[in-house]
């Protein structure tokens, strides 16, 4: 278990300038945390070039970008795409004549997952292929950015892989009953983790959100020795998540959303950081609070925690700004609904004993249960339900806020160096959007 290590000040340092090179390892799709951090690289005057996973054509074989493609995917980025598949995970990975990990598991059933079981040993081969597929393009990526990288220019890799889920029907169903479901519809996420399908997503989980940043670490030795024997800098950054602090009862404590099943990749994430950090590659997982994006969408409730940053923004000093956020959130509202009266209920939620069960650092994660299901999306769908439009939330326009905390927080903390793993709690986001904003 890695020790709390928050950050509690404004990093100011900064290492980057026009002509050095921010490398993004892993392709921008849409709304989440990179794009703070693209937006700081780009303020430097940084060189800005990404990567691709790739696409599957119709047989599920992975292939490059098509012109059309890259040239969307460039835009997008603003920046160079070095078009070498990167899709990483090896649930569609098998040594040639036998069965990936997705096929083995497509028949599975609603009613008979938990049954299923897998040949361990078939899905080794399939993890080594799928690491070495990976691997070997990771090396051929990092051949083309070394080219990218002038003599005396600093380096600046951002590693944002995530996710692993294999594309299997049925899962769709049980996800929707572990992170959605109550009452009847309530399924244990510890019935999917004691599951060999469960145990696949777990070593899958790791393959694409923690394995990775060594992989791209161990593929970019040969740019990271070049630029540091020229006197340059060189700096790793990936995004955790690992619980945050928030207010509540007029204090920050820590808490987190239940049941977060990549928590133990997250934590395998920061074991990688802190063993590149011993290494002397200055490596830094940044644990970001909670927000919504196109793929946290499907666990109801994680955005509860979001609603306690309004109070944070004046807690930290707030003014006129801080003020402006609370009319913006409150104009979301229904008509006749007030802002404090939700944050009261959050208040309430944050509160409950059964939500303050879940606030056990150690414990982390934990199972999710039939109360904390009820407590929780409970409160979730009475939240949503106070907007004048439920595609216009609170927690969009609170989400956008951490987003751009976030980036300068990263980009000038990876340039002081201060350890391998850092928490982005609350208050050190609310002190930056009020500094970014005075």
């Amino acid at each position: 278990m890695t020790e709390f290590t928050p950050l509690r000040h404004l990093p100011q340092a900064n290492v980057f300038r026009k002509g050095d090179v921010f490398v993004l390892f892993g392709e921008l799709f849409g709304r989440g945390y990179v794009n703070g951090l693209i937006d700081e690289a780009r303020k430097a005057g940084m060189t800005i070039v990404g990567v691709t996973v790739g696409r599957r054509d119709d047989t599920g074989a992975l292939r490059a970008l098509t012109a059309e493609e890259l040239a969307e995917a460039e835009e997008k980025l603003g920046g160079r795409i070095i078009n070498v598949p990167l899709m990483a995970g090896f649930d569609m990975d098998a040594p040639e004549g036998e069965q990936n990990p997705t096929e083995m598991l497509s028949g599975i059933t609603l009613k008979g997952w938990q049954e299923e079981k897998l040949d361990w040993a078939a899905v080794e081969r399939c993890r080594e292929a799928g690491v070495r597929r990976f691997t070997s393009s990771a090396a051929a990526v990092m051949a083309e950015v070394d080219k990218l990288v002038p003599e005396g220019a600093n380096v600046f890799f951002a590693h944002t892989m995530a996710g692993g889920i294999p594309k299997i029907k049925a899962f769709l169903a049980i996800a929707n009953r572990i992170y959605k479901g109550r009452g009847e519809r309530f399924m244990s996420s510890r019935a999917l983790l004691d599951s060999d399908l469960g145990k696949l997503i777990l070593m899958n989980f790791d393959e694409v959100t923690a394995n990775t940043l060594k992989y791209l670490i161990d593929a970019s030795a040969p740019i990271r020795e070049r630029v540091t024997r020229a006197g340059g800098e060189v700096r790793y950054t990936a995004y955790g998540y690992h619980g945050t602090e928030i207010l509540i009862g007029g204090e920050y404590q820590w808490q987190t959303y239940t049941n977060y099943t990549q928590g133990y990749a997250k934590m395998r994430l920061e074991s990688i950081a802190q063993a590149a950090w011993v290494q002397g590659v200055p490596a830094t997982v940044f644990n970001c609070p909670e927000i919504r994006t196109n793929s946290s969408d499907i666990f109801v409730g994680v955005e509860l925690s979001l609603f306690p940053l309004l109070s944070a923004l004046k807690k930290e000093g707030g003014g006129a700004w801080a003020d402006e956020q609370w009319r913006i959130c409150e104009s979301l509202l229904g008509e006749g609904e007030s802002l404090q009266s939700l944050l009261d209920t959050i208040e309430r939620y944050n509160n409950d004993a059964t939500s303050a069960h879940f606030r056990n650092f150690a414990a982390w994660p934990m199972d999710n249960t039939p109360e904390l299901a009820d407590v929780m999306i409970g409160t979730s769908e009475a939240i949503t339900g106070l907007h004048k439009d439920k595609k216009a939330l609170i927690t969009d326009h609170l989400s956008h806020l951490v987003l751009e905390g976030a980036g300068p927080l990263m980009f000038h903390g990876a340039s002081e160096k201060i350890g391998p793993v850092l928490w982005l709690n609350h208050d050190i986001i609310a002190r930056q959007l009020n500094a970014l904003h005075k």
